[in-house]
């Protein structure tokens, strides 16, 4: 067994080998606090015909790890991963992807398996430091390590790996993966924060996470394996040379503004090419293929480096042409369709009570959510055919970042009592529709009267690098994303940044490159919040005319119960009666979703009945819900009756109830007495001409005043006389 141990800010990180999954390449526990993941690196041998890189990252959340048992009633055990585990797996599988050697085809497998969660210590960025790790320790060609910490900020202060309790308070969450030669992975949200404090907080992480690479070299150098030589194909230099000859070919194929024009005529030259040089060098057909792909990069590389051009013929700080439109849609609570380019994505607000909130069942500390921001991405947005088959990693993962992106700008509840969903469709894609789904998301809730703070814009940045030599590109497509070196998404406002994503193929970006990023992506998201003001500056006044209405009142929370009823039967009742939806929070808030003005008025009027204090001398009216030979006892609200003895129904004596009232009666009554158990007396003779008083018999006995119902005393009749209760 080996371990290293390192101390930041009084948080001790640690991680050990040579325990646990022996039989795996490399396997490390990692520990923060209480938090504990074990992460296994496992290699196969590769398979055959395949021309990609088969990573598989998995991250499996153990409910036992916090104490819990899986929510769903039928089925006691885990099942397909929760959003925060596909996220974590995602994030883990970016930070690792660009160390592997080019032509690498191995399929490797890493899995990360929270065993103990502390619900304090977060396992996402152990789960990054044990991929690390356990590839490092391996014979798995990894050129590694890396390190990865998360920062906060709370007031001024950059936080190292905060807390769940400080990630609270911070306007900041920002996990940095760095190799020894830069970064490698960038992820955070942030409150609409400048880029300068971006920067700085970028710059703190870094020592800290050239730290965890220290530790991590540490311990494979005193327990590692040896790694295993692997040399990528090589393409002969004689086909090299005949590929290089169609150079000009190959560029004038990738030059086009359309998407499927450049894909058709590029295909069609490396067809036709490879056709030609497969009667040259016959049986070396996979050399031709990585020459023919190769070369097109170069070409890409040199039209936009030596030319300064694209390959739609864009500048390199270039927007194409954005269109927006809102309330497409007449029967959505608001919608919105955002065109940038080949990039169409439409975006739906639907409104919801906050009961519709999502419950989330995984071994985080947050219990559910009342934003929700789904993204979709069909196979026709590209021309593809292919089974539907739900949610993708990368659909779970673009949506996490829109609804990071927009978090920020979205009221609280107090303010808006509403649940809000956001489902982004993307119609067509040719790069970067993570932040057209952003953009025509802020369109849609504006159009449906949500009050954001301000819009909130994304764009993509991307590069394309040789040597020493790079050019950041604004707004990418397609082909720039495949063939380039990175993708930089950064979405905001007029004030800063709210959430921000960077991959990158090549590892090793500077501080350079990140901070001309930064400033690239702003003057990029000014000119398109300029643009989607022209559609719509600001939150439409009123919600649509489909959107329910919620509205709140507060009481007492031990007139909780009066609310709810035996059994739940008064709240149910409501529900059906006024067609609304009804939830209570445990401080006395009652929201209520109605379909519209009138029936939330009733359903609130009908509550602040059944939760009125009732005083002593006030006159109101109430209906007889059951008869007793001693009187009546009449429903003034809902849910709290009143007894109207038989001695206060009449001036005169009467001999039985049933002579004067029925049941369904209503009755105007005075309440003359509430006793300390919230017992109410009624009188309706004091109501009667001649009655002002009617109870005077009584103090003249000496008697404090009518006896309760229910008690055992005797009541006095209006002659005085007592008589026993039945």
């Amino acid at each position: 067994m080996a371990t290293e141990r390192r101390e930041f800010d009084g948080k001790e990180l640690s991680v050990e080998a040579g325990t646990l999954a022996k039989q795996a390449d490399g396997a490390v526990c990692v520990r923060l606090g209480d938090t504990i993941v074990l992460v296994t690196a496992t290699m196969a041998e590769p398979r055959e015909g395949i021309d990609f890189f088969p990573l598989l990252v998995d991250y499996e959340e153990k409910m036992y790890a916090a104490g819990k048992i899986p929510g769903v009633r039928y089925i006691r055990r885990e099942g397909r991963p929760s959003e925060n585990a596909t996220l974590s797996a995602r994030r883990t599988d970016r930070a690792i992807r660009p160390l592997f050697p080019k032509g690498f085809r191995n399929d490797i497998q890493v899995i990360a398996t929270v065993l103990s969660a502390d619900q304090e210590n977060s396992p996402d960025l152990l789960a990054m430091v044990g991929a690390s790790a356990a590839l490092s320790m391996s014979h798995i060609p990894f050129m590694g390590p890396i390190g990865a910490v998360r920062v906060g900020r709370v007031g001024e202060d950059f936080v190292i790996n905060p807390t769940y309790s400080e990630r609270d308070q911070s306007d900041l969450d920002l996990i940095v993966a760095a190799a020894p030669d830069g970064i490698v992975m960038l992820e955070g949200l942030a409150d609409r924060l400048p880029e300068e404090v971006m920067m700085d907080a970028i710059r703190f992480a870094m020592p800290y996470a050239q730290e965890v690479i220290e530790m991590v070299r540490s311990l494979a150098a005193d327990s590692g394996k040896p790694k295993m030589e692997f040399t990528s194909a090589q393409v002969g230099e004689d086909v090299r040379a005949a590929v290089d000859r169609f150079s000009d070919t190959i560029r004038e194929a990738i030059q086009s503004q359309d998407k499927q024009a450049r894909e058709d005529a590029t295909a069609k030259v490396v067809a036709e090419l490879s056709a030609e040089l497969a009667e040259k060098f016959p049986e070396r057909l996979p050399e031709i293929k990585a020459a023919l792909d190769a070369q097109t990069d170069r070409e890409l590389r040199r039209l936009i480096l030596d030319d300064g051009r694209r390959p739609d013929g864009r500048g390199p700080e270039d927007i194409r042409p954005i269109s927006c439109e809102v309330g497409l849609l007449p029967r959505t609570h608001g919608s919105a369709l955002f065109t940038r380019g080949q990039t169409q994505v439409m975006s739906v607000v639907t409104l919801g009570g906050v009961g519709d909130e999502q419950l989330i069942d995984d071994i985080g500390v947050v219990e559910s959510k009342r934003y929700m921001h789904h993204y979709n991405f069909p196979p026709y947005s590209v021309g593809e055919v292919r089974p539907m088959r739900g949610a993708s990693r990368r659909d779970i993962g673009h949506g996490s970042l829109a609804e990071k992106s927009l978090l920020p700008v979205l009221p609280e509840e107090e303010e808006f009592p509403y649940t809000v969903r956001v489902v982004s469709e993307v119609l067509e894609s040719n790069g970067s529709s993570s932040m057209a789904s952003v953009c025509g998301s802020s369109l849609a809730l504006m159009d449906a009267g949500v009050p954001l703070a301000c819009a909130a814009a994304g764009i993509s940045i991307g590069m394309v690098r040789d040597g020493d030599r790079y050019q950041l590109l604004t707004d990418i497509q397609g082909v720039e994303d495949f063939s380039g070196d990175m993708d930089f998404k950064v979405a905001g406002t007029r004030e800063g940044v709210t959430a921000m994503q960077v991959d990158i193929k090549q590892a090793g970006l500077s501080m350079e490159v990140v901070e001309s990023a930064f400033a690239q992506a702003r003057r990029a998201r000014e000119q398109v919040l300029d643009r989607m003001g022209q559609t719509i500056e600001k939150p439409r006044p009123e919600l649509a005319p489909h959107a329910p209405r919620v509205f709140i009142v507060e009481i007492a929370p031990d007139q909780i119960g009066d609310i709810i009823g035996p059994g739940g039967r008064t709240i149910r009742k409501m529900e059906a009666d006024f067609e609304v939806k009804i939830d209570i929070e445990q401080d006395g808030r009652v929201f209520v979703a109605a379909p519209d003005q009138e029936a939330g008025s009733r359903a609130l009027s009908f509550i602040e009945s059944i939760t009125k204090e009732l005083q002593v001398g006030e006159v109101c009216t109430g209906k007889v819900v059951r008869i007793v030979p001693f009187g009546a006892f009449l429903e003034l609200t809902p849910g709290k009756d009143g007894l109207l003895h038989i001695s206060q129904i009449a001036l005169e004596r009467i001999e039985r109830v049933e002579d004067v009232l029925k049941m369904g009666d209503e009755v105007e009554v005075k309440i003359i007495e509430i006793d300390p158990q919230g017992k109410v007396r009624l009188s309706r003779k004091e109501l009667l001409p001649g009655g002002a008083g009617g109870d005077g018999s009584d103090r003249r006995r000496g008697r404090s005043g009518p006896s309760r119902g229910g008690s055992s005393r005797g009541s006095s009749g209006r002659d005085g006389r007592s008589r026993p209760r039945s």
